[in-house]
C-alpha cells in the first residue's frame, strides 16, 4: 500500500465479544466462528482497498481509509446481525499512522484507534457507541443522521481522559446514504463524479472532505471555548464596574462651595480603580496544536488561540495534545512585557 508510514485521518470501528474469555475453549471457538461470518457479510460491499482489519483476539478493529459512512453503516449491520452474540462497539475519527508489521502485513497504531478500544469499553452488550469527532462530521452529512445520534455525556477512562460520546439508534435512517446520492446524481448527469474519484495519497475524495470537516470541527470547538472565555472575563469585569458606578451615584456633585466633601468624592473614586486586577499576556505558538490550560482552567484551543490575558504574577500553562505528553510552563506574567510560549509536539 502507497500510504504506508503515513499519518492519516480515518474511522476506526473496534469491537468485541463481551465477556469471551470467561468462556470454555469450545465455546470461544463458536462464537469466534459466528463473529467472523457476521464481520465478513458487514464488509462485503467496502473496497479491500479501503479497509485494514487487525484480529484482536475476542474481537477486531477495523480502519476505514474512505467514507466514513462505511464505518457507520458497517458498524450498525454488525450490531443488528449479531443476534443473540454479545458484542460491543465503538467507532472513531482520528490520526492513524500505517505500517507493517514483522510479518509483512499493514497494521494501524495511534490515537485514533485507542480512542476507538475507550469508547467501546463504554458500551454495555449489543449497543454502538462513537466519539464526539465521529459525530460532528457524520451528523452534518445528511439531515436523516440528526435523529440517529444520542448524546450519551461524558465518560472517563482509566487514564482519567474523558470522551464524549453518543449512542447509535436502531435502524437505518430514512434517507439515503451521501453516497448513494452521488451516484444517482452521476447518472442524471450532475457531474457529481469528482467526490467519486481517487484523490491525493490515493484516497477517495469523499475521505479528504470528511478529514476537513473534521479540522472544521476542531476549529469551532476552539472558537467557541474561546468565546465562552471573553463571556466570562466581561462577567468577571462588569462587577468591578457596577463599582465604580456606584460611588459616582451615591455621590451627586456637591455646590462649589463644599469643597471638603468634594476632595472626599475623589478619593472614594480611587478606592475601586486601585483595586482593579492588572493584567498581562501570553502569547501562543503551538504546533500542531494544543489544549491550554492556565492554573488548572481550561481557556482553549491553540491555534486558533494566539494569546490569552491573565493576571499579573507567576501562572502554570500546561498544553496537553492526545497524541504526545503534556508540556508544561511555569511562567511570571509582568506588565508590559508579553510572555511568549513555542512548543511542537513531535
Amino acid at each position: 500500500m502507497e500510504n504506508s508510514g503515513r499519518t492519516l485521518v480515518c474511522s476506526v470501528v473496534f469491537l468485541d465479544i463481551a465477556e469471551y474469555s470467561k468462556k470454555p475453549v469450545a465455546e470461544q471457538l463458536q462464537l469466534k466462528q459466528s463473529f467472523n461470518g457476521i464481520l465478513a457479510n458487514a464488509l462485503d460491499q467496502v473496497p479491500v482497498r479501503d479497509r485494514i482489519i487487525l484480529d484482536t483476539g475476542d474481537g477486531a478493529s477495523i480502519a476505514f481509509l474512505g467514507d466514513p459512512e462505511d464505518a457507520l453503516f458497517s458498524a450498525m449491520s454488525i450490531r443488528d446481525s449479531a443476534g443473540a452474540l454479545p458484542v460491543r462497539l465503538g467507532v472513531n475519527l482520528g490520526p492513524v499512522r500505517l505500517l507493517k508489521d514483522l510479518n509483512g502485513q499493514m497494521n494501524i497504531i495511534g490515537d485514533g484507534i485507542n480512542v476507538a478500544q475507550r469508547v467501546m469499553g463504554f458500551a454495555r452488550p449489543g449497543q454502538l457507541l462513537v466519539s464526539r469527532s465521529f459525530y460532528e462530521v457524520v451528523w452534518r452529512l445528511s439531515r436523516d443522521y440528526e435523529k440517529l445520534f444520542f448524546h450519551e455525556g461524558s465518560r472517563t477512562d482509566k487514564h482519567v481522559r474523558a470522551h464524549e460520546v453518543y449512542s447509535v439508534g436502531s435502524g437505518i435512517p430514512a434517507g439515503r446514504r451521501v453516497v448513494d446520492t452521488v451516484a444517482r446524481l452521476r447518472e442524471n448527469g450532475a457531474g457529481a463524479g469528482w467526490l467519486a474519484a481517487t484523490g491525493p495519497l490515493g484516497l477517495n475524495r469523499a475521505a479528504l472532505l470528511a478529514a476537513s470537516l473534521v479540522f472544521v470541527a476542531l476549529v469551532g470547538i476552539g472558537l467557541t471555548l474561546r468565546g465562552r472565555l471573553e463571556r466570562e472575563t466581561a462577567s468577571a469585569a462588569l462587577p468591578a464596574q457596577q463599582a465604580l458606578a456606584a460611588p459616582a451615584a451615591a455621590n451627586p456633585a456637591p455646590a462649589p462651595a463644599l469643597k471638603p466633601i468634594r476632595a472626599e468624592a475623589k478619593r472614594e473614586h480611587k478606592n475601586p480603580v486601585a483595586t482593579a486586577p492588572r493584567l498581562g499576556t501570553i502569547r501562543l505558538a503551538i504546533a500542531p496544536w494544543g489544549r491550554v490550560i492556565v492554573d488548572g482552567k481550561e481557556r482553549g484551543v491553540s491555534p486558533p488561540l494566539r494569546q490569552i490575558e491573565v493576571p499579573l504574577g507567576p501562572h502554570t500553562v500546561e498544553i496537553r495534545n492526545t497524541t504526545f505528553p503534556s508540556h508544561v510552563a511555569n511562567v511570571e506574567v509582568r506588565a508590559g512585557e508579553p510572555v511568549r510560549i513555542r512548543h511542537r509536539f513531535q
